[in-house]
């Protein structure tokens, strides 16, 4: 063990040996001024700790589009074809209706080079047939006029010819009723005759005279009888002969109607037929137009998918990627589902690109150098892939704030901090070791223009 004395060296050493050096040396305050920087450290700490500090959420994106029609699409063709021509290669720049592709037909039914003068003779004939069964429709309309007036005439005719054998008979029963009277009045002569000639009165020749008389109107009656017989007959056959007039003309009117309603069903199919040769022409000239797939919009041409000529192609498969030029940028932006119920249309964000050096500084945005203001504009009601929600964030120009880089591309990376309220330092740092999410003290105020503030 070491034998430590309490006495000092120094003092034996400066009093024999006078040591120049040692006392040439300064006296030693270095734990002093240590104590004082810790001292200095600490208050500008609690000093910190102290500031504002905005809370904010990150997310990382890429650049898109704002409106759909801004963003990168597909070209497709409406028919299946087989490729012929290509008019352009990867990277050009087609303003809309430029031809970008030219293909041919693969359906059988389209090979006919003359096929819409094929469907135009089609067309003429069945026209053609459309007049004729119109005429013939007007040549029924007037047969049935005509069978009408007849139907008319005719049985007028036979209702007269009626009344004339009622009249007949009318008059044959009036002349039965007169000669059977005159018969009855022989028939009482006849007896009385009879009588006379008993008694002596009248002369054998007399009385066969009288019986003579009585044959003959007794003849006349069965005469009459037979002729009133007849006249009931022709009566019978006239009504006979109405009803059949109207049977007759009844059948020949309804083949007639028959024959017009066939003659109208006619019409109406070959009008339809019509109506489909002529949409065929109609889709034969569209299908034609439908040979060169042209741009929908103004823009750039970026990987067309097939390659090649005489390759063929479905219908509705994408040939190639347009990219719509000058579109209205903007940011899509990933966060976490716990975040969003604090995020509010019209928030300010703060935007790092890919390729634009920055250096950013959360929870202080105005010190921050080489970062870009945007606004959120769209919260997505459903999360995407992953359990995260999608923001889109459009360029705002803040005072003092640059705007967003011409050269950015659509698809590139961002990086985004979405600002918050502002909280002291010691508080976030609280929340951050507790993984809390930030806090929202009240919803952001809504100016006249309807932004978020």
């Amino acid at each position: 063990m070491l034998n430590l004395s309490n006495q000092r060296v120094d003092e034996d050493l400066f009093a024999n040996y006078p040591l120049k050096t040692l006392r040439a040396l300064p006296q030693s305050d270095g734990g002093r001024r240590l104590g004082r920087w810790m001292l200095a450290f600490l208050g500008l700490g609690i000093l910190v700790m102290f500031l504002p500090w905005q809370q904010n959420i990150n997310g990382e994106g890429t650049i898109t589009a704002l409106t759909p029609q801004d963003r990168p699409q597909t070209v497709q063709n409406a028919i299946a074809g087989r490729i012929e021509r290509w008019a352009v290669t990867d990277g050009d720049y087609v303003k809309r209706g430029d031809t970008l592709l030219v293909i041919s037909d693969i359906k059988d039914d389209y090979f006919d080079p003359n096929l819409p003068q094929r469907l135009g003779e089609q067309l003429t004939a069945k026209q053609g047939s459309l007049h004729a069964t119109e005429t013939k429709i007007r040549a029924l309309d007037g047969q049935i006029v005509a069978l009408q007036t007849g139907l008319k005439v005719k049985l007028e005719a036979a209702r007269n010819k009626v009344r004339q054998s009622e009249y007949k008979v009318s008059a044959d029963e009036a002349d039965l009723l007169a000669i059977r009277k005159n018969y009855q009045i022989a028939l009482d002569r006849l007896d009385r005759f009879e009588k006379g000639y008993k008694n002596g009165l009248f002369s054998l020749t007399d009385l066969e005279a009288r019986r003579l008389k009585v044959q003959e109107d007794n003849a006349k009656v069965i005469s009459q009888e037979n002729k009133l017989n007849v006249s009931r007959q022709e009566l019978v056959n006239a009504r006979l002969d109405l009803g059949t007039i109207q049977a007759d003309f009844q059948e020949k009117l309804a083949k007639a109607q028959s024959d017009r309603s066939s003659a109208v069903s006619y019409l109406a199919e070959a009008g339809g037929e019509i109506s489909k040769i002529r949409n065929k022409i109609s889709s034969v000239d569209v299908r034609r137009g439908l040979y060169v797939v042209r741009a929908p919009q103004n823009g750039y041409v970026v990987r067309p998918s097939k390659a090649g000529i005489g390759e063929t192609i479905k219908e509705g498969e994408p040939i190639a990627t347009l990219q719509p030029a000058n579109p209205q940028l903007a940011v899509e932006l990933f966060v976490r589902a716990m975040d969003v119920p604090l995020i509010q249309r019209g928030r300010v964000v703060r935007l790092q690109f890919d390729g634009w050096p920055a250096i950013q500084f959360s929870g202080w945005p105005t010190v921050s150098v080489g970062t870009f203001g945007g606004r959120v504009a769209v919260i997505d009601a459903v999360s995407s892939v992953g359990g995260k929600y999608r923001l889109l964030v459009r360029p705002i120009q803040e005072q003092g704030d640059q705007p967003w880089p011409t050269q950015l591309r659509v698809g590139s990376g961002v990086y985004g901090w979405v600002m918050l309220d502002d909280v002291p330092v010691w508080y976030e740092l609280w929340r951050q070791l507790n993984g809390f999410p930030p806090s929202l003290k009240e919803e952001p105020k809504v100016d006249e223009k309807g932004a978020k503030k």
